[in-house]
Order: C-alpha cells, then structure tokens, then sequence
C-alpha cells in the first residue's frame, strides 16, 4: 500500500481515535490524569492526532464528459497541477509496446498550437516546471507553478494532452532521444534487474512488458501507431486533473470545463479497453555477466493489489525488516534484524524492501546488492527473516514497524508536488482519497497475530519470482531457493 491519501480527517475516524484513548483504564482516573498529560509522549500523541485532522480538504467534482477535478488548497505561494491517464504499458501489445513512452516524449516537442520550441518559451517565461512520466498503469503530465499562473498551467496542460504534435520530423527526433535513452537506461543495474523481475514473474502477460518498449518497437512505430494509442486511450473517464497548493477549487473546475470540456468519453464500438489478469509465475531469470563489480539480485513473491485490504500488513511486515545502505552509521545496532547481521557479517552493500502494487496483483519482496561471493550468505538470512516474520513476529517490533511506516505516511506528502501526485494516483487506483485518519485507524489495528498471518499467506511456501544480473555464479539453484521459503519443524 502507498501512502497514497491524505484528507480532511473524517469524524468517524476521528472519534475512533480519539476514543481508544479515553478508553484506557489509566486515564479514566481523574486523579492520575493531569500528572499523566504532563507526559512529553502523550502530548505527542495528541500532536500527532491534531495533525491528522488539520490536513486540508480533498474536494472532487466530476464534468459532463466523465473527466474528474480533485484539489487540495493550502497557503502556499505555489500550486502543482497535473493530468493523470489510467493507461501504461500494461493496456499496449507486444507491437506497439513503448507506444505510451513514445507520446509522452512528444509531449515536450510542442503542439500543434504551440510548436518547436514555443512550449518550452512559454513555461520558461512563467518560471515553471514541466514534468511527465509513466509507468505499467498510469501516465501523468503536471507543472509547478506560481499559484497566479494556474489559469495558464491548466491550458498548457490541456494543450499537451489533446493537442500532441505528431509531425514526422518531431518523431524522428523524439526516436532518436529514446534510442540514446535506452542505452543508458542498460547502464543502471537496478531499473534493468527490476525489469528482468517483472519479465520473469509475469511472463506471457502484458505486466512482463517494460514501459519504454523493446528498441526494435521504438524504431518502428509510425505515426499512425501513435495517433491510434491516443484516440483509443487519452479519454476523459480515465483522466484526473488534479492541484495542489494555492488553488482555489471553483476556479480549477471552471478551468477544467473550459479547456478539458472537449475531450471525448466515448469509444467507438467495442473499442473499450479492459485489463486482461495477469498471472503470476514462480521463476527465475539470471545474467551473469562477471565483468560487473556488484550483483543485483530482486526476489518477490504475488503481492496484493492496490486495494487489497493485506496491504497495511504487509508494509508494517516490510518495515520490520528495513532497508540497509553501507553509508548508515549504527552499525549492528541497527534496528533491523536483517540489517544488523548484513552489518556484522558484511553481507551487501545495500538491501531494499518492496511492495509494487497493481490493479489486481503485485509484487512483495527484497532487492539487495552485494559482492558475487555473498549471495548465497545474504538470500539465506533474508528469507529466514521472513520466515521468523511468519512464525513469531513479536508486538515490539510490529509496533516499531507501524511508528516507521506513519513515519513514511506523513513525511513523504512535503510539498505540493507529491501531493498532487498523490491526489491524481489515488482517485484512479482506489476511486477516493483515502484519509489520514483512515490510514492511522488501519495502521492502529494491525498486531503481532495479524502480521504472522499474512506473512504466512503471502510468503510461507509459496513459490519465488528471481532475477539476477552481475557475478552471480554463487546464486543458489532455483529449487534451493524454493526450499528456503518454508521450515521444516518437528
């Protein structure tokens, strides 16, 4: 789960927080109470309470052709606004697969009313910044910008979507780009490692597919490829517009209904386009290639989807076991288990927990990296730790888990560009915006008991996805692997 929401607090959640703690047999003594709200971690608490419920308002208005308006207004000088598309690399074919990544590119080349570099002038002259970018499900424009220049954000943004220039000549440049991209997108260990990951544990299904596409694609996909991708799928049920900062939500909804009003929300026929499931494949998927000087390992199993309600778990069950970089300092008191014997026994360089999220599946592991000889060192303590995790996860460290995931729930919503971003990714994967206060209600209720649960449902014995790139001769045989991912006790 991402800590994907955050609203006005919500009564009911509210007064189940607030209840829990008058509840407590200690402070219902009136004589204990005024020594016991002295108590530096109790006005804590209180703290943390109030501010769940002074974030702002997330208000949502829907116009006539389908397309959503969602905001969230603060006082800052500066607003972020943006068009998020429920359409990835998942709803493309293996033949035009790196169709989306390719329009998006285009974006930045100019319109048809603003072309060559009259786009760029104009969001540099407003001293903005424009940004896209995509993933399996979802593509996002947006622009950070002074909150005065929301009118023209908004029309830059409209601009962008409906009007793409498609000229030969600007595709044949954006080819190039993604060519050159390409290339150095080999060079980054861990995005390649994480593509070999989803090619291996959803082979056979559009997920397998890597958003930028093959290079064989990119050379070959015609304008027409592209005008079909966008008539088919930039559609207004499937988009979000989304601000955050000083914007004032009438303004945005009457902004959206004159320069997004347009936009179709009607398919042709059977042109609809629907998510075929994709099926997971315990696998594995290595490239060795000895001249690296660090191997990249990744091993998940299925995940749950974005609205699964085993996701809260699940992330207080990946916080216990922690990330590690060899930069930390601490040491082996680390608070991470895992972490600490990484430490004592110089297992890796770095190990980072995840949970990827889809629509209906996803993927729960480890990523870690190491020297070629510590491979089989590092995969043995980590899936003892998931095992431990599935079998006698204790409440010290699920409650040392739930304060590190509120940590990350809170902190990372810094600004109004994550907020959007936060905004326009929730109301496509869960329909809403899920409030703080409804986050903390679902953290609150997770223990010992629920955590051993659903680490045994998702871990215990069930059959691994790997991937491996660099000197891994010492990564264990598959079936070894497996093995690893039960105990045998008597």
């Amino acid at each position: 789960m991402a800590a994907s929401a955050v609203c006005r607090a919500a009564n009911a959640g509210s007064r189940v927080l607030l209840r829990t703690r008058r509840s407590s047999s200690v402070l219902s003594s009136p004589f204990q109470q005024p020594a016991l709200l002295k108590s530096p971690a109790l006005r804590g608490i209180a703290t943390f309470a109030q501010a769940l419920q002074s974030v702002p308002e997330t208000q949502v208005s829907l116009l006539d052709n389908g397309l959503r308006v969602a905001s969230e207004q603060s006082s800052h000088a500066t607003c972020t606004v943006g068009v998020w598309i429920d359409v990835g690399s998942r709803y493309e074919t293996e033949k035009n697969n790196g169709a989306g990544y390719f329009v998006e590119h285009l974006a930045f080349k100019g319109t048809k009313n603003r072309p060559g570099n009259a786009l760029e002038k104009e969001v540099e002259s407003m001293g903005a910044h424009l940004n896209a970018y995509s993933t399996r499900e979802h593509t996002a424009y947006y622009i950070k910008a002074l909150s005065k220049d929301l009118p023209k954000a908004v029309e830059l943004l409209a601009d962008i979507v409906q009007n793409c220039s498609l000229e030969d000549s600007q595709i044949e440049k954006g080819r190039d780009v993604i060519l050159r991209e390409l290339q150095e997108y080999d060079t980054s260990m861990r995005d390649v490692v994480f593509d070999y990951l989803h090619a291996t544990a959803f082979q056979g299904t559009p997920l397998a597919q890597a958003v930028e596409g093959p290079s064989g694609n990119v050379r070959k996909l015609s304008r027409a490829d592209l005008t079909e991708y966008l008539s088919q799928h930039y559609k207004a049920p499937r988009m979000v517009l989304a601000a955050a900062g000083g914007v004032d939500h009438r303004q945005l909804v009457d902004l959206a209904q004159k320069h997004f009003g347009s936009v179709s929300g009607t398919y042709t026929e059977d042109a609809v386009p629907t998510l075929s499931p994709c099926r997971f494949t315990g696998s594995q998927i290595c490239h060795r290639d000895d001249a690296l000087p660090l191997a990249h390992v990744a091993i998940a199993v299925e995940g749950p989807g974005w609205t699964n309600p085993d996701n809260v778990a699940l992330q207080v069950a990946n916080a216990i076991i922690g990330h590690y970089d060899c930069t930390y300092s601490g040491g082996v008191h680390l608070s991470s288990p895992l972490a600490s014997v990484a430490v004592a026994n110089k297992l890796c360089q770095s190990f980072q927990t995840f949970s990827i999220c889809y629509a209906e599946t996803g993927l729960l592991g480890a990523h870690f990296v190491c020297d070629g000889m510590s491979i089989d060192d590092m995969m043995f303590f980590l899936q003892g730790q998931w095992m431990r995790l599935c079998t006698s996860a204790t409440e010290s460290e699920v409650l040392r888990g739930k304060n590190t995931l509120r940590n990350a729930l809170v902190s990372h919503l810094d600004g109004t560009t994550p907020v959007c971003e936060d905004i326009g990714r929730s109301l496509l994967t869960y329909g809403r915006r899920i409030p703080l206060t409804e986050w903390e209600s679902r953290i609150a209720e997770v223990d010992a008991q629920a955590v051993r649960e659903v680490c045994s449902k998702y871990f215990y014995d069930q059959c691994p996805a790997v991937a491996a790139l660099g000197p891994i001769e010492q990564l264990p045989d598959y079936n070894r692997i497996r093995s690893g991912m039960f105990w045998l006790r008597f």
